[in-house]
């Protein structure tokens, strides 16, 4: 029985939009290549988005043919005009926390966010919450729905509950503010008089000013430092302020303050004038110069700073006393260190003194708001700051994009399958075990469609930030890859989310459908780029779109509750009829054409629907009958009038003999751990063989038939994909994600895959290379036999991530770190296979990567907050002078942070509008790789110590790079990154 009742006829309904535009104008001259901003211009409230790289072509379709047509000229009423550019500038703060500096947020409507969720998405990756950024309150408390009630310049209240708590956001309530490591934070100090005053930080720039920000170190113990806002106008004493400044510090009778070189400052005078470019001092209660290391200090009488430089050559030759390195150790707490050189030589501690340790300046870089000081290692080699003589040229792209598309699977002649991951339109050949990728979109592939002559392409991205990574749609060649044209750069808002080519004209029409609000259908004569017409559709989910195969004039567009024909007229007009009216409930998810012309539709309640027209025009249900449970995600009609269905839940592959009144022929079904079906495309195009391939909903691509079973051809994972490890010694590598998934490969093929009981976070391989060790997301350590994929153990950590692990250069310890900041130690036995606690080293912030000393008596983690801590093995405590680590080597370099890297932050080819999630050092000490949150993968010379060092540069994801990884011969580059899991090997060539 029909679950429907057939609905009455129809009368077309009329929809207008703007006449067909006039030819198109000469093709705009190309624009000059942008140069890094001035000093002026960084002032400016609009700047671009990102700057051009040194090594980045300079145009979008560069080898095509769109330069040598006329094109039609972007509007310049909309973009010449600076106000559209204008971005609103907004500050958040965290509920409940009055003394939270707040983040401050730039953004342009329907370009760089589209919706309150996508705020609350990147808030959440700024604002530490414990539940993520879920409510955005008002200062008054009034909650804020939509982008559009959030002000340009006013300030908000981001909370993770529903209850907004009362407080003064944005105001220095208290008398000492900024903190360091542990001993920073917010307090209170007892002054005399107002030393320190309670308003805003004077703008930079002013030595003449009223007030300065410094840091204050306590000299006896790094650890306790503070940020202050000085009042250099103060009528209080020098002294009295020092006295002051010492009790923040949590020392009695501070006396003297340094600068790092060692210079004594005396007066306000000389902090406003002298050391204007200063920003930390040291605090001492005793004539003596700050300790640089814990068993280097300078305990020699300090005159005024111009005596005191003119005497460096004498100071440089007195020698260090025993007494002196003894006092020095007892003021730092800190241990001896052994400090390594280049040659492997060790350095003792006595050759050093003040001018040898200070022989290069240390570098500060601005992270989140924050400076940063990093200190150079006394051997380091030169610093190049040249582009690197390799480049990275994609090589391979692992998986399929199933999770979020609709029909992105296609054979083409030459056997070979096409589909897309993240910005990379891949053709796999089978046979040949190979792969060709067209790599011209910046931004994730939304929608692709194959032209009716099956040798060219269609294919429609995502709207990213930039001029460069505008929404559009790209013709292309599978034969050649080139570009043929390109259109619609200034007229998608957000992205497009359906493409199709006209029939009966040989595709000469190009259907796109804009993914913004208005979900605006157009109309395009490719070949020149022209527009013919467009009408907005008003419907929040289109799913999408066709030509009919009988009248290149006539589109039909479906999606949630919503079926509607569209009658395209030779003034531009459109005329609308309406299948299903809303409020239906009904989502179409899927579309195909009978011989005849008759419509059939799938939707979400696993129903197949069949449309017909009678002789008025109208439009009636011809049949109804429920196929598949729950949602049909995918139909393609083949030869000899049988269709296929394909169901995303029940995961059942079903045929229906269309001559038969959709009789079932047969049907099968796909095994669980290759998920529900996507996509459908038939090996052989026009025969009726009943092979097929089948693009599922865990990223993976199937082959078989309805008579047999279905084989994996691709395997991918099809949730976040943070863990990557490479072998030691062979050109292996293996993944863990969060769909629980630990899979090894090996060049282009797959080995395994080991379905664990946990979400992995992060992978490490032990140096034997017979082991694998993963950290999962509930804080357990899963380990596995690299071999086999065989489950070796599984050990309870803690009940926090484990965001990342590191084997010792011997094998012997492995070091976990978590997101409750601690670092657990492990006693590794067997080759990898047992495993015994050993120790605890607590900690307060979530860590982000971690490395071995080559000796394997420290290790270094970078914080979720991009802070560069020190750990001391043997002691089991954090190191808190990291100057006294500066010169330890590491066996890898993962921290994205450090003074040999520090040139991928304050670079000046490009703006830092984006973070560093992941860096990685080559084996050979001599390239550095480097992903953002923005998708842009860099390859730098090692060391990358100048913000003017230059790089080559690749985009092929739009979300961030969780991780890039160099082989162990340094040929090849491992990332894993963006919305779809992307996993892609990259080869190393000459530049």
């Amino acid at each position: 029985m029909s679950r429907r009742v057939p609905s009455k006829r129809l009368q077309p309904l009329r929809s207008q939009v703007a006449p067909e535009p006039p030819p198109p104008e000469p093709a705009q001259p190309p624009e000059p290549e942008p140069q890094p901003p001035s000093d002026d211009e960084k002032d400016h409230e609009w700047r671009p988005s990102r700057a051009a790289s040194p090594h980045r072509p300079d145009d979008i379709s560069e080898g095509s043919e769109v330069n040598a047509r006329p094109v039609r000229a972007e509007p310049t009423s909309r973009y010449a005009n600076l106000n559209y550019w204008k971005a609103r500038r907004v500050v958040f703060y965290r509920n409940g926390d009055p003394f939270h500096p707040g983040v401050e947020f730039r953004f342009k409507l329907g370009r760089d966010l589209v919706s309150m969720d996508a705020l609350l998405d990147r808030l959440s990756e700024r604002l530490e919450l414990p539940r993520g950024a879920r409510f955005i309150f008002g200062m008054d408390g009034d909650r804020k729905y939509r982008l559009e009630e959030l002000e340009d310049g006013a300030s908000y209240v981001v909370s993770s509950y529903k209850t907004f708590k009362a407080a003064s956001y944005g105001k220095k309530n208290g008398m000492w503010y900024g903190g360091g490591a542990t001993g920073g934070g917010w307090s209170r100090g007892v002054s005399r008089k107002q030393s320190v005053a309670e308003s805003d930080a004077p703008p930079p720039g002013g030595g003449k000013a009223s007030g300065r920000v410094i840091r204050i170190v306590n000299n006896m113990d790094h650890s306790i430092q503070c940020r202050v806002l000085l009042n250099l106008r103060t009528t209080q004493p020098f002294e009295e302020v020092l006295e002051d400044l010492g009790q923040v510090l949590k020392m009695s009778g501070a006396k003297r303050m340094y600068t790092i070189t060692g210079q004594e400052v005396r007066s306000f005078s000389q902090l406003r004038n002298e050391f204007s470019d200063v920003e930390t001092f040291y605090l001492g209660t005793v004539l003596a110069a700050p300790a640089i290391s814990p068993r280097v200090s300078a305990p020699l009488p300090i005159d005024s700073p111009i005596r005191r430089s003119r005497s460096r050559g004498t100071l440089a030759a007195i020698p260090i006393s025993d007494d002196t390195r003894g006092r020095a150790r007892a003021r730092s707490k800190s241990r001896p260190r052994v400090l390594y050189a280049p040659e492997g030589e060790i350095v003792r501690n006595s050759d050093y003194t003040l001018l040898e340790v200070l022989k290069e300046e240390p570098i500060r870089v601005t992270i989140r708001g924050l400076r940063r000081t990093f200190y150079p290692p006394i051997h380091h080699a030169p610093i190049d700051n040249s582009p690197p003589d390799k480049k990275m040229q994609l090589d391979w792209v692992y998986g399929y994009r199933g999770v979020d598309a609709r029909r992105n699977l296609w054979v083409l002649p030459t056997g070979e399958l096409l589909y897309y991951v993240a910005a990379v339109a891949v053709m796999f050949d089978r046979d040949e075990d190979a792969q060709r990728h067209y790599t011209g979109h910046t931004e994730d592939i939304q929608c692709m469609e194959l032209h009716p002559s099956r040798e060219l392409v269609a294919s429609g991205q995502r709207a990213g930030r930039g001029r460069r990574a505008q929404a559009h749609v790209r013709i292309w060649s599978t034969d050649t890859l080139q570009t043929l044209h390109v259109f619609g750069m200034a007229e998608f808002e957000a992205g497009v989310s359906a493409v199709a080519f006209s029939q009966l004209n040989g595709g000469s029409y190009v259907l796109a459908v804009d993914a913004g609000r208005e979900s605006i259908l157009s109309v395009w004569q490719w070949q020149w780029g022209h527009l013919l017409g467009k009408v907005a559709t008003l419907q929040e989910e289109l799913t999408g779109a066709a030509f009919h195969p009988l009248d290149d004039n006539l589109l039909i567009t479906h999606g949630k509750g919503h079926l509607a024909f569209w009658n395209r007229r030779k003034d531009g007009f459109f005329e609308r009829t309406d299948i299903i009216k809303p409020p239906a409930r009904t989502h179409v998810t899927a579309l195909q054409f009978e011989a005849d012309g008759d419509v059939v539709t799938a939707d979400s309640d696993g129903f197949i629907t069949v449309y017909s027209v009678d002789s008025d025009g109208a439009y009636f249900v011809r049949l109804e009958f429920e196929a598949h449970t729950k949602g049909i995600s995918s139909l393609i009609m083949l030869s000899e009038g049988t269709l296929i269905s394909g169901g995303e839940k029940d995961r059942k592959i079903s045929a229906w003999d269309t001559l038969q009144n959709y009789k079932k022929i047969t049907e099968t079904k796909l095994p669980e751990p290759a998920g529900g079906v996507r996509s459908i495309y038939p090996q052989r195009p026009g025969r009726n063989d009943g092979n097929l391939y089948v693009g599922t909903t865990r990223n993976n691509i199937m082959e078989g038939s309805l008579q047999r079973r279905f084989n994996q051809v691709v395997f991918g994972h099809y949730k976040h994909l943070t863990g990557v490890a490479v072998h030691p010694d062979d050109e292996v590598f293996a993944t863990a994600g969060h769909d629980k998934n630990i899979a090894l490969w090996k060049g282009h093929k797959h080995i395994f895959a080991t379905q664990v009981g946990y979400e992995c976070v992060s992978l490490a391989w032990h140096p034997g290379g017979g082991a694998l060790a993963a950290g999962s997301a509930e804080g357990h350590l899963v380990v596995l036999n690299a071999d086999a994929g065989a489950h070796v153990a599984t050990v309870r950590v803690c009940g926090s991530p484990l965001t990342c692990l590191q084997y010792n250069t011997a094998g012997d310890m492995l070091a976990i770190g978590s997101q409750n900041g601690s670092i657990y130690l492990f006693r590794v036995s067997r080759d990898g296979f047992s495993y015994k606690k050993s120790n605890k080293i607590r900690g307060t912030q979530p860590l982000a990567q971690l490395d071995w000393s080559l000796d394997g008596c420290y290790l270094q983690t970078v914080t979720q907050d991009y802070d560069l801590c020190f750990w001391d093995i043997k002691a089991l405590s954090p190191e808190k002078s990291p100057i006294a680590m500066k010169d330890v080597k590491w066996s890898t370099y993962n921290a994205t942070v450090g003074f040999l890297v520090s040139g991928m932050w304050n670079n000046r080819f490009y703006p830092m509008t984006s973070l560093i999630t992941t860096s990685s050092r080559s084996s050979a000490h001599d390239l550095l790789v480097s992903g953002d949150s923005d998708g842009y993968l860099r390859l730098f010379r090692y060391p990358c110590a100048s913000p003017k060092a230059e790089y080559n540069e690749s985009k092929v994801y739009t979300g961030s790079v969780y991780a890039a990884r160099f082989m162990f011969n340094d040929r090849c580059v491992v990332t894993s990154g963006g919305t779809d899991a992307g996993l892609m090997l990259w080869e190393l060539v000459d530049d």
